[in-house]
């Protein structure tokens, strides 16, 4: 286990690149299962998720190559690495192994290798999949969009025997079988799951006939996604919106696609500036795909310019967080695209901390991912948790240094919200568990030290 040692009270000064968009790399990167023929992805982001998914995918039989640095494909700028991936020697065999059962439960997105799997090769296993532990994250979407393709789903169960004096293990999920071809139908999502629409638009870009998705997640991944499998050959109209009709057709071919920039790294780098009093600019963010990030952060009273397609955040010393017209207090909750990302709460709680004026956070999705805010409590911050969905920030207004101290890192966006908080704290921090971190931030800490922070890794 890794450890961040955090000296507080620097402010940073200069230009910051965001990596390639995580969640969007988790998909595209499964897509490549659907065809034999090579598909290039740019702007990777060299995070441990990703990293995981693609030691995944070679475990199968897929052949990775990382591309040396294209300067005409490539801007100096950016911050992660290109792949070819080719699956033409798909060991089918290996998939429900016990090394594929140990890699996939590691990783929530790895249950997005069943839908490409159950299109191409006409099965799946999907062990009960890992990631952060912010509260119940169900998958019924994802198994009965496959259900309603024609996909039979039945329990799965792996007992490993212990072997040289090591312990035995369990694996649980599913198998998921196409029993003769998949066939396009309606179905209406009972959720707009990102990832329960990724997939089931991977399993039916090869049904026989037309599929319509109703309530399907319309966040700017599963745009870029379907506009990858287009490329491929896929038919699939109704992109942007949450009714996508996707035509099947019989087999797809090879492509290069390009990541996004990460908006959960945009909106940590506007809250992180504000919190240490920082002067940065945030380079080629591509606004468009922003939804309402910059939007709430200003409401948090943050000052933030834009300059062509870079956002330019000033030291400030006081941001004054806004009410509603009526005079009631701001509230800040996370709600499906185009609304603000669950992914960005964290941050935004963390950044009303210093801000003058309060505001309640409202985590609708997941019940336990303000459970760090006991923490930031303890650093000197006034919070309430309400319940496990709520909590009511009174901003410090700076008259109240934040204090360091010792903490572990719960989970990707808590870490790097505690991480903020000790930038901004007066003292020492120490983060544990920092390997949490390192799952969705590339670097963070190389790239946070250039611009002026002081952060120390402790292996």
């Amino acid at each position: 286990m890794s450890t961040f040692e955090i000296e507080g009270g620097y402010k940073l000064h200069g230009t910051i690149y965001p990596q390639g968009a995580k969640n969007e790399a988790l998909q595209v990167i499964c897509a490549v299962l659907l065809t034999p023929e090579r598909v290039v992805i740019e702007n990777v982001p060299d995070i441990r998720d990703v990293n995981h998914l693609i030691q995944l995918l070679k475990l199968i039989g897929v052949k990775v190559e990382e591309l040396p640095w294209n300067p005409d494909s490539q801007s100096a700028k950016t911050v992660g690495k290109s792949y070819a991936f080719q699956a033409d020697e798909v060991d089918i065999d290996s998939i429900g192994s016990a090394e594929f059962c140990r890699l996939a439960s590691q990783l929530r997105g790895s249950i997005m290798i069943a839908g490409p799997l159950l299109a191409r090769f006409g099965m799946a296993v999907v062990p009960q999949p890992g990631g952060d532990k912010i509260g119940r994250r169900r998958i019924d979407t994802h198994l009965t969009g496959m259900e309603k393709l024609g996909a039979k789903v039945e329990d799965f169960i792996l007992r490993v025997a212990a072997a040289d004096g090591g312990r035995s293990a369990n694996y649980g999920g599913y198998r998921l079988i196409k029993e003769g071809t998949l066939k396009g139908t309606y179905m209406l999502l009972d959720e707009a799951s990102v990832t329960g629409t990724a997939n089931i638009v991977m399993a039916a870009v090869m049904a026989e006939g037309t599929t319509t998705i109703m309530n399907a997640a319309c966040e700017p991944y599963v745009y870029q996604l379907c506009e990858m499998l287009c490329r491929m050959g896929a038919k699939i109209s109704g992109l942007r919106s949450n009714r996508l009709v996707i035509e099947g057709v019989k087999q797809l071919g090879g492509t290069t696609h390009r990541l996004l920039p990460d908006m959960i790294e945009v909106g940590s780098f506007i809250g992180m500036a504000a919190m240490t009093q920082s002067d940065i600019t945030i380079s080629g963010v591509q606004i468009e795909h922003l939804g309402l990030i910059t939007q709430v952060f200003r409401r948090l009273g943050i000052e933030i310019w834009q300059r062509g397609d870079d956002l330019y955040i000033p030291s400030k010393e006081v941001y004054e967080i806004d009410r509603f017209r009526d005079g009631s207090i701001l509230t800040i909750a996370d709600a499906p695209w185009p609304g603000f990302t669950p992914d960005l709460i964290s941050i935004a709680l963390v950044t009303a901390i210093q801000a003058k004026g309060s505001v309640l956070i409202h985590q609708k999705m997941f019940e336990s991912r303000l459970f760090f805010v006991d923490k930031l409590i303890d650093m000197g911050a006034q919070i309430i948790l309400c319940d496990p969905h709520r909590a009511t920030v009174i901003g410090l207004a700076r008259e109240h240094p934040l204090r360091g101290m010792h903490m572990t890192s719960p989970d990707i966006r808590a870490g790097v919200a505690l991480l903020i908080a000790a930038m901004a704290a007066k003292g020492v921090s120490r983060i544990d568990n920092i390997e949490q971190i390192d799952r969705g931030y590339e670097h963070i800490d190389e790239r946070l030290n250039a611009l002026g922070a002081h952060i120390r890794r402790i292996s």
